[in-house]
């Protein structure tokens, strides 16, 4: 496992998440937790997919497997999921935050006669 990879707590969680593969046959090459990892890294370094390092699996069926998960909803869907469980433990704190360090005022437009601009 590498730095950054996910802990066998944290794939425990995710994986009931992920889509049930539905192709009979032989088993893959690449398993999914290596292929998620290698999203994960990619997302993280913001490299090129072509550099995704090969313990991983090939950079393609990495790139394939996020794209396909991306049109699908899952990534959204395991996102609304994570969330509600970290919510239902209250691990979430739900506050506002108002940030007003800029405050922007529309000028009151100047009446025609100077009055306003230190004219009497």
């Amino acid at each position: 496992m590498a730095r950054g990879d996910l802990t066998d707590t944290q794939w425990a969680v995710l994986e009931p998440l992920l889509p049930k593969g539905k192709k009979p046959g032989r088993p893959p090459i690449w398993t999914r937790r290596q292929l998620v990892d290698g999203i994960r890294w990619r997302t993280r370094t913001g490299t090129p997919w072509r550099d995704v390092p090969e313990r991983y699996g090939p950079w393609g069926r990495v790139y394939d497997l996020f794209r396909r998960w991306q049109r699908n909803g899952t990534w959204r869907r395991i996102f609304t999921e994570l969330q509600a469980q970290a919510d239902a433990k209250d691990l979430i704190t739900w506050d506002i935050n108002v940030d007003s360090t800029v405050c922007r005022a529309h000028q009151r437009p100047l009446p025609s006669n100077g009055a306003g601009r230190g004219h009497k």
